[in-house]
This record gives C-alpha cells, sequence and structure tokens, in this order.
C-alpha cells in the first residue's frame, strides 16, 4: 500500500504541482463541484465583512470557488506543500486573498488565527496523520455559528462506489500520474480513498470534534457516492447548517 505522509507527502505534491492543474482539468466536474461545495456553506451574499479559510488550498482551485461563492470576502489559503502554493499564488487574485505555508497541524506558529466564520477544507483530512486533532483546531478557529465545509473523495459505503472508484484510478488515474513521473502520488490518491473514512464514518468524526448540524451531500455524475460535502456548524447542539 502507498499511502505517503508529512514529509514524504508533501514532497510529491511539490513535484506533481507544475502538472496539477492539467491533470484535474480532464476530471469532469472537478471545478464545477468545488464551486457547489463553497456554494453549500450559504455564506451571505457577497461576503463582505467575512473571514475565510480554505485549509488545504493546493494549487488555488478550491480558493477561487470560495472566491465566487463571496468575491468581498477575506480569504486565508494554506497549504502545506510549497510547490503547490507557489502554483496558486502566481494566479491573478484581489488584495483580500492571501496564501500561507503552513501543515494544517501547525496553523497557530504559522500566524493562522481566527476567527473564521468559515472554514473550506478539500482534499484534505483523508490525507492527515491525525485528522481529529486537526478538525479540533479548526472548531476553535471558527467564530461561534461559524461553518465548516469539507470537499473530499470520501466513499459511501457501498460495495459499486467502490468498484468505479478502483476503475477510475486504475484505468485513468494512476496512467495520468505515471506519465507524468508522480505515479507514486497517483498511488497515495487510490489508497488514501480506500482507507479512509466512508462519508458516513467521516461525518461522525465531525460530530465527535464537537460539531453540530453536520450533513453530507453527494455530487452529481459519475462521481456520486465517491465525492461528498460534509457540511456543519461550530454552534450548539441547535445550530444547524441550512
Amino acid at each position: 500500500m502507498t499511502v505517503l505522509r508529512d514529509d514524504s507527502l508533501s514532497a510529491a505534491f511539490d513535484h506533481a504541482a507544475r502538472t496539477y492543474d492539467r491533470l484535474v482539468a480532464v476530471n469532469p466536474g472537478y471545478h464545477a463541484h468545488l464551486r457547489r461545495s463553497a456554494r453549500r456553506l450559504r455564506l451571505p451574499r457577497g461576503g463582505a465583512g467575512l473571514r475565510l479559510l480554505d485549509l488545504g488550498c493546493g494549487t488555488g482551485a478550491s480558493t477561487a470557488a470560495l472566491h465566487r461563492a463571496a468575491p468581498l470576502a477575506e480569504i486565508v489559503a494554506v497549504d502545506a506543500s510549497p510547490g503547490m502554493l507557489d502554483q496558486a499564488a502566481a494566479k491573478a487574485w484581489p488584495p483580500t486573498v492571501t496564501f500561507v505555508h503552513a501543515p494544517a497541524e501547525q496553523l497557530e506558529q504559522a500566524g493562522v488565527r481566527g476567527p473564521f466564520d468559515a472554514v473550506f477544507a478539500a482534499y484534505l483530512f483523508r490525507n492527515l496523520a491525525d485528522p481529529d486533532t486537526v478538525l479540533t483546531a479548526v472548531r476553535a478557529l471558527l467564530a461561534p455559528h461559524g461553518r465548516l465545509a469539507v470537499h473530499d473523495y470520501t466513499l459511501s459505503g457501498r460495495p459499486v462506489d467502490r468498484l468505479v472508484w478502483l476503475a477510475v484510478c486504475k484505468a485513468v488515474v494512476q496512467p495520468a500520474g505515471t506519465l507524468t513521473g508522480d505515479g507514486p502520488l497517483y498511488r497515495h490518491l487510490f489508497h488514501s480513498v480506500t482507507g479512509f473514512d466512508t462519508a458516513g464514518a467521516f461525518a461522525a468524526r465531525i460530530r465527535r470534534a464537537g460539531f453540530s448540524g453536520v450533513r453530507v451531500l453527494p455530487m452529481p455524475g459519475w462521481q456520486t457516492g465517491i465525492v461528498h460535502t460534509v457540511l456543519a456548524s461550530a454552534g450548539g447542539a441547535r445550530e444547524a447548517v441550512r
């Protein structure tokens, strides 16, 4: 099993950074689904006065989705890979968007402090050695009743969805990664999904971290049962993400 962690995973993302956008561009729905998850935060129109955290921003696709959902908000985008972060920062952004190099486990040391009105985390938690500790830290960064949206490959638990994921990885994802010299990273992608929580188990993990109003919403297309948005609120038991 190829599952990379910490420095080796960051280095693998550094190596893949220059070709990453081209590879995800051939994934049907990749950017549209990120935008859908960002919209599911139900941020106030325009987002003026809001502070938003994009945790694990990669090359900036999730940052763009969040900015589109709340174009007037302040967005702090964080990633552990310098190479991915360089690709993100090189794109055109308004002054309200800033990028910070930091692992998700070391936000405070990097000067990333709350409160944030919402946190958006795409393709992050299954790559972490200790997702529970990061969830606890994220909740502490949120304002009262602030919202969390996690967008990720989290399988439904149905055997058919696991088989679809296996077929797509073996036929498309891993061969494409091998062509760019990034085979270990894309083998990691496959195993990080199959070895992590199902969508329901991840929702339960978020509840255990103290979040409320937890909901799991699927994506359309072939990713149904494979890619989900998990929404939650940092508020008390009566607070729900609408």
